[in-house]
């Protein structure tokens, strides 16, 4: 009889397998809805009911290999997806992907990585557009910079790339001094003859607007001579700083600073900068010894864990490194071999005639107190105490043919110069034993593996105009017999052909090669002796085998070029790098149609080498003189509209400007 306990004990287990059951239900109903909302591609639904009925069932192990199995899919599916909306400039829609991805698998790396590629793709859509604009307005250094910046993080840009190869073919190459490009293209012709340097480059200040800060070492006395007509701010500057062995860092906007140029005054002036190429194709000790051996570069490292390349010098080497590192870090050329090699095999079997019995066997049938036979018990034997063996003879006709072909087609894509090998067959395990000398010696075997079949090697080398040179090795080979030798080592005799070639051939151009056949002829016989040697009967008294075997070895060969040896354009292969001491490069002299004002500078004690200048015309009306400042502490330089025939001997000084409207005359 059941005590109340056992009835209490019934009903909580009774009540614990109705849970069981009801969460069982549920986490199937959970399963089911999260497999139909996964396949109406509500994918954070699904996955969040996936993992509902995980948790209400942890140990089931269908629902979580359910889960992670939509979840991978699901993910893979969707950043596929993303690659080809940002591949196709939809950068809303890939960053949907994206984060639709990290929503349930937060912790996907390829999903930030997207992420963050979509933020740069509009930071340099961003930057390409004011490129773009500064390309527009003739700022050529403004918009190298910004597609150098964007090449920089992404090689890859080809609207960038093309931009700036156009930028290029536009513009000529530029000093870094650019931040003061407005002041430095103002037109200028300027003339002094043994001038003291600083007042040259006052009257400079006063025509451009620059400021001049002078070391403390540049000679206050120094003097120079110079003549430019048509010609630039900027070439003024470069010309009396090369001049005078002269150097000058740009401080702003505004203001440049002049010092000797000594190794001293560089290492105390001259700024550096740190840039780090990162590389995607070159390696990074082949730009090292490039950086080395051109630039001269001192401070240079090499990460090759990392495949970059950290330069610190000054910004025009820098700047030449740059162009240096674009014509070496190019993708390697790749070619796609399509090679077909035919093995032909022909066999031919000829077996004909009749095969008599060459041996008779003769034993006595009775047996003699089962001691051994002698001469004796064979006087007693007659013809039917003497037992012949059987006698058969086999009539032979028998022809074999067979024809087979072996068929391999491997498709190769190899880099430029490097090696590829391709291998159909078996490996042949060959047993060496090696016995130790001595009474106490043991014996040792070792395996080694023999490749047998089809060995193709090679290894091309892709040209600029698009041919192709491969160094082909096919080697062939077969086993031909299992040899035993007495210590039961076994060997085996090996059969090779083989063919090594270079050839040379143009894209999509198909060469054969074949030629290397094996011809085996052989026949056989067994004839009874007399009969068999006479002339058309004797084909009765024998058998006859001929074997012929041919085979012959084919190979074609085709190269697809996939990606070829591109040439550079001639401003990226070819440009300005400076002089020996410096990289700094020549200015360009491209100044507008200037508008002439003479200005006669006071004679100070007639030089020696001071040599009279000829008058220089009169204005016309439209174009009246104007005032130039004088530097203080030089002789006021009068204006004259007619300049008559000098008295004195005088230094000519001219510069130039453009007015909007006619400058008004200034008398003595």
């Amino acid at each position: 009889m059941a005590t109340p306990r056992m009835q209490q004990l019934g009903r909580l287990l009774a009540l614990s397998l109705l849970a069981i059951a009801l969460a069982g239900c549920a986490a199937q109903m959970a399963y089911r809805d999260g497999r139909d909302l996964v396949a109406q591609d509500k994918v954070e639904e699904g996955l969040l009911k996936y993992q509902e009925a995980i948790a209400k069932e942890p140990g089931n192990a269908v629902y979580r290999a359910a889960f992670l199995r939509e979840r991978d899919r699901n993910a893979l599916r969707l950043l596929d997806q993303a690659e080809r909306h940002r591949a196709a400039g939809k950068g809303a829609l890939a960053l949907q992907d994206y984060s639709r991805v990290l929503a349930f698998d937060p912790a996907n790396e390829r999903a930030r990585a997207g992420l963050l590629s979509v933020e740069m793709d509009e930071r340099h859509a961003r930057m390409l557009e004011a490129a773009a604009a500064s390309v527009d307005k003739k700022e050529f250094e403004q918009a190298r910079l910004k597609l150098a910046a964007i090449l920089a993080e992404r090689p890859q840009h080809e609207q960038a790339r093309l931009m700036l190869a156009r930028v290029g073919e536009q513009a000529t190459e530029r000093a870094p001094e650019d931040a003061l490009a407005a002041a430095f293209r103002q037109p200028i012709t300027i003339e002094f003859r043994e001038a003291p340097l600083k007042q040259v480059f006052e009257v400079i200040s006063r025509r451009s607007g620059l400021n001049f800060v002078f070391d403390k070492d540049v000679k206050a006395d120094q003097r120079t001579s110079i003549f430019l007509k048509n010609s630039t701010v900027e070439a003024a500057v470069y010309y009396l700083m090369v001049g005078n062995q002269l150097a000058h860092q740009v401080m702003d906007g505004n203001t440049i600073l002049v010092y000797p140029n000594s190794a001293v005054k560089l290492k105390e002036y001259q700024e550096l900068t740190v840039k780090t190429f990162f590389l995607a194709n070159a390696e990074a000790k082949t730009i090292v010894n490039t950086l080395k051996t051109i630039l001269k570069a001192r401070d240079v490292v090499a990460d090759e864990k990392l495949n970059l390349v950290i330069m610190r010098d000054n910004p025009e080497a820098i700047r030449i490194a740059s162009r240096l590192v674009a014509l070496q870090d190019v993708a390697e050329a790749e070619v796609m071999l399509d090679v077909e090699i035919l093995e032909i095999k022909r066999s031919r079997m000829l077996e004909l005639g009749i095969a008599w019995p060459n041996e008779v066997t003769l034993a006595p049938l009775r047996s003699f107190g089962g001691g051994q036979l002698t001469l004796d018990n064979l006087r007693d034997l007659r013809r039917r105490d003497i037992g012949v063996s059987a006698l058969s003879a086999t009539v032979t006709a028998a022809k074999t043919d067979g024809d087979s072909n072996t068929l391999a087609n491997p498709r190769i894509r190899v880099r430029n110069k490097e090696k590829a090998k391709v291998v159909i067959g078996d490996k042949v395990p060959n047993v060496t034993t090696t016995i130790s000398p001595g009474a106490g010696g043991f014996a040792s075997e070792s395996v080694n593996y023999i490749d047998v079949g089809l060995t193709l090697n090679v290894e091309p080398t892709i040209y600029l105009n698009n041919e192709v040179a491969i160094r082909i090795s096919l080697e062939v080979s077969n086993l031909v017999s299992t040899i035993t030798t007495p210590n039961g080592t076994t060997a085996y005799q090996i059969g090779s052909r083989s063919a090594s070639t270079m050839l040379q051939l143009k894209d999509g151009e198909t060469q054969v090669l074949a030629g290397l056949i094996n011809s085996e002829d052989r026949s056989s016989g067994s004839k009874v002796p007399g009969l068999g040697n006479l002339p058309i009967l004797g084909r009765l008294f024998g058998t006859t085998r001929d074997d012929n075997e041919k085979t012959e070895i084919v190979l074609s060969i085709t190269p697809h070029l996939v990606r070829t040896v591109q040439r550079p354009p001639a401003s990226q292969s070819e440009f300005n790098a400076g002089t020996e001491a410096s990289f700094r490069s020549r200015p360009d002299q491209a100044p507008r149609t200037p508008v002439v004002i003479p200005v006669r500078q006071q004679p100070q004690q007639a030089a020696p080498s001071a040599i009279p200048s000829a008058p220089p015309p009169a204005a016309p009306a439209s174009q009246a003189p104007q005032a130039v400042p004088v530097p203080a502490g030089v002789p006021a330089a009068p204006q004259v509209t007619p300049i008559a025939a000098p008295t004195t001997t005088t230094t000519t000084t001219t510069t130039t400007t453009e007015a909007a409207e006619p400058p008004a005359e200034t008398e003595e």
